[in-house]
């Protein structure tokens, strides 16, 4: 403990936080902008008249407010980029971009989720005592260090993402099938030099393997000093790979081009800052001492936090069956790019009291998106089917029957009954309750 104590508040250049505030925050400002640009806001959180939230009770905002969240996400973006009001706009964009990332799960990826946690950590750490507009207004603010545990953190918390999107690549579909690649990258023929190539099992399999190797070690040579060179240029090659591969990702590979910075030297970074920002290297004073009573805070709940980030991956095992299958516990646990589903799922809602029944028109609920993304999972299918029975309830004043009959394909396999066309979903309380998802049998 005493050697954890003093790896945590030994004093350390505060310049890796710097870079991060003004390279992620671009990236923050960037990725807001564009959402606006391409009218994402209105595509995706105001036309559908449905979405399947993360917590029932939080709900979508008006048409107005939705855009103006989007457009004080940008502004606090540029403040946080500018190091003005750095706290109170770091807080306001984790905030709004939680509530977005809330509302709607058929938009969830990974990379939102790492947002919503490097903002967090940003917000806790002084990336604002330094080349920061608040460092102007508040000179007592400047600082040329910080705390070990304030750069650390984000080193800790890359390298779990990339050691566990590396440890879920170690299965057989993904080594020994080389499945999802073989089925997406025939699809990619149009990419110039590589689109030919790109039909070829054997490059599926050199793309399967090397993923995986890279997910797993690419951090502990980030670590390395003597690598780490080497080991960013891996970093800008791989994840520009993927974007130009997988444009659907949208903007991890950026964020982890960005991010990954933080694993240079406090050298490297106030070479560059005193390069391109123009000011003079140890000007500012050296910040005050984090509070002795302030420290056991700070050391057990980094503890507790990296305890249940490394145990929440794993929360998986306490489920039976294929997790590609029901997917439950496959969120928020770095599991990236490791399946793909294909098949149908029809809902017919049936009158208990006429005996009437029909085939539910989805469209008229959904976007083409949502449907994409719910036939395959069990617990959007389970919400949506309770709203179509709490609607026809509402109007009717009788509780329907509502059954619904799926087949899926995974990763390239001939397709199978998901779900039992025979089970009331009305009558479930949960989407897991055993027999309603029906088990996956592995061809092979």
């Amino acid at each position: 403990m005493s050697a954890l104590h003093n790896f945590l508040f030994k004093r350390t250049s505060i310049a890796p936080l710097i870079t991060l505030r003004i390279a992620f925050g671009g990236l923050l400002l960037y990725s807001t902008l564009r959402t606006i640009q391409k009218g994402w806001v209105e595509e995706l959180y105001i036309e559908p008249s449905f979405h399947f939230g993360f917590i029932s009770w939080l709900e979508v905002a008006s048409p107005v407010m939705m855009q103006l969240i989007f457009w004080l996400k940008a502004i606090f973006a540029a403040f946080i980029i500018l190091g003005f009001l750095y706290r109170i706009a770091t807080f306001g964009f984790l905030a709004l971009f939680s509530y977005v990332e809330l509302i709607d799960k058929t938009y969830y990826l990974n990379h939102y989720y790492l947002v919503s946690i490097l903002c967090f950590w940003l917000l806790l750490v002084p990336a604002n005592r330094k080349y920061s507009i608040d460092s102007v207004l508040f000179p007592k603010l400047r600082a040329d260090d910080c705390a070990n545990w304030q750069v650390m953190i984000f080193r800790i918390q890359l390298s779990i993402v990339y050691f566990f999107a590396g440890l879920a690549k170690v299965n057989p579909d993904w080594l020994l099938r080389a499945q999802p690649m073989a089925t997406w990258l025939p699809h990619k023929y149009q990419i110039p030099l590589l689109g030919k190539i790109l039909h070829l099992k054997e490059v599926a399999f050199i793309f399967s393997w090397a993923g995986c190797v890279y997910d797993l070690f690419i951090w502990l040579f980030l670590w390395a000093k003597r690598f780490r060179g080497y080991a960013y240029i891996a970093v800008l090659v791989f994840h520009f790979l993927t974007a130009i591969l997988f444009p659907r990702i949208g903007m991890f590979p950026f964020i982890m081009i960005t991010s990954t910075l933080i694993f240079f030297s406090a050298d490297w970074h106030e070479r560059w800052q005193s390069k391109l920002l123009g000011s003079k290297r140890g000007r500012a004073t050296q910040a005050s001492e984090t509070k002795n009573y302030f420290k056991p805070l700070i050391k057990y709940g980094i503890s507790a936090y990296l305890i249940i980030q490394v145990l929440l991956p794993f929360r998986y095992l306490m489920y039976e069956g294929n997790l590609f299958w029901h997917e439950q516990g496959y969120r928020f646990s770095w599991r990236v790019m490791l399946m793909e589903k294909n098949g149908y799922t029809t809902f017919i809602l049936r009158d208990p009291v006429t005996g009437q029944q029909a085939e539910v028109e989805t469209d008229h609920y959904l976007t083409a998106f949502q449907l994409q993304q719910m036939k395959s999972q069990p617990d959007m299918i389970y919400e949506f089917a309770q709203h179509l029975g709490d609607e026809f309830e509402a109007k009717h004043q009788i509780k329907p029957e509502i059954y619904v009959e799926s087949r899926m394909s995974l990763n390239g396999r001939r397709s199978q009954p998901f779900l039992d066309k025979n089970v009331d979903v009305m009558q479930l309380n949960s989407p897991y309750v055993d027999g309603w998802i029906i088990e996956f049998e592995d061809e092979e």
